[in-house]
């Protein structure tokens, strides 16, 4: 009897431990339209794009959402609206799609000082040539020291890519005024390059991430069917799309190109099939400590939230946190101070934390 009681109550507390640690969803803000960012402004205030072109202040005490009036000229087609949003120093940084007049677009980047209701935005990067197309814009934005990184999606065009007189299909670097690092690729050993591009070849990045651990900029690229892939913004260095295909083929079914190659850009990891990856943070906070440094990645069409471990290159270790629990996520942030992860759905602004 006594072992019978003994091994009970070993199972409760391994039960009560591992519940412990399992993640808790709770639906924050309902009936958002279609969000696509979320930016921290304070520990309780944050700001959310719509892709309709609403950029939103929402309170996460008392859920007050307020809406700012801007300037923007936005042109929302296909996957192309109001997309990124960072807030800096009481400025806001936003990517959207242009409106470059006979249906043509770019992804495009302004900023604006925070001081009242109403936001005059000026842009400082505009992805040339405007193109007509909704699709691929990238444009996810991170701040490292004075740069701004940002990621311009090829829009469709495939080898476009590879053509580096031209935006589309690269990160592009920048300071945060809009002027041009003088040690950009142009200024080294890419002459015939841009002199904002800082790398090539990408498709359709829509994560990206500092570390704060190692300082290296992290992305995500959506590929096509199959070539999803993790990886390092590296200068000067060139990701191969569309001559590489990551392990993916065209929507016909048509193979790409191989994986990789020597003289491309190897990624971390890759997904093949696409689970069509979204978002990226690395992680570092209270809450979940036990992932600092790992890669938090969302999707949209696989609808999860999945962890890599990749301390070590060669051993890259993945596990799915949840899926299929709030739809197709599009933004992951973690809060400043307690390290707790909010996301952006569908329609929804979602939290997570331990129960």
């Amino acid at each position: 009897m006594k072992k019978l009681t003994l091994i009970f109550l070993i199972y409760i507390v391994q039960f009560l431990s591992l519940s412990s640690y399992e993640p808790k969803l709770d639906e924050v803000i309902k009936n958002l339209d279609n969000p696509w960012s979320l930016s921290f402004m304070s520990d309780n205030d944050i700001l959310v794009t719509e892709k309709s072109g609403n950029l939103l202040k929402i309170n996460l005490v008392n859920k007050k959402i307020n809406k700012f009036k801007h300037n923007l000229n936005i042109l929302e087609d296909g996957q192309g609206g109001l997309l990124e949003v960072l807030f800096e120093n009481n400025e806001v940084f936003v990517s959207y799609s242009e409106n470059r007049g006979g249906g043509k677009s770019s992804t495009s980047v302004a900023k604006a000082f925070i001081n009242n209701s109403d936001l005059n935005f000026s842009n400082i990067f505009r992805a040339e040539p405007p193109i007509n197309s909704g699709y691929h814009f990238g444009s996810r934005l991170v701040i490292k020291d004075d740069y701004l990184f940002i990621t311009a999606g090829e829009r469709g065009k495939g080898m476009i890519a590879q053509d580096a007189t031209k935006h589309p299909g690269s990160i592009i670097r920048i300071h945060l005024d809009g002027s041009i690092p003088d040690n950009n690729p142009k200024f080294e050993n890419k002459q015939n390059w841009l002199p904002e591009i800082y790398q090539i070849g990408v498709r359709n990045p829509q994560g990206m991430a500092l570390s704060p651990f190692d300082g290296k900029i992290y992305l995500t690229n959506h590929g096509a069917k199959g070539g999803d892939w993790f990886g390092i913004a590296k200068k000067g260095e060139n990701y191969g799309w569309k001559i590489l295909g990551w392990g993916g083929t065209n929507y016909s079914g048509i193979p790409i190109g191989p994986k990789w190659k020597p003289g491309f850009t190897k990624a971390i990891h890759y997904w093949v099939p696409s689970i069509a990856t979204s978002a990226i943070t690395i992680y570092k906070g209270k809450e979940f400590n036990e992932w600092n440094g790992n890669a938090l990645i969302t999707s949209l069409k696989d609808q999860s939230l999945r962890k890599l471990i990749f301390n070590d290159l060669t051993d890259v270790k993945e596990n799915i946190i949840f899926k299929d629990e709030i739809g197709r996520i599009r933004d992951i942030q973690i809060h400043p101070n307690n390290g707790k992860i909010y996301f952006l759905g569908e329609d929804s602004l979602w939290l997570m934390e331990k129960n």
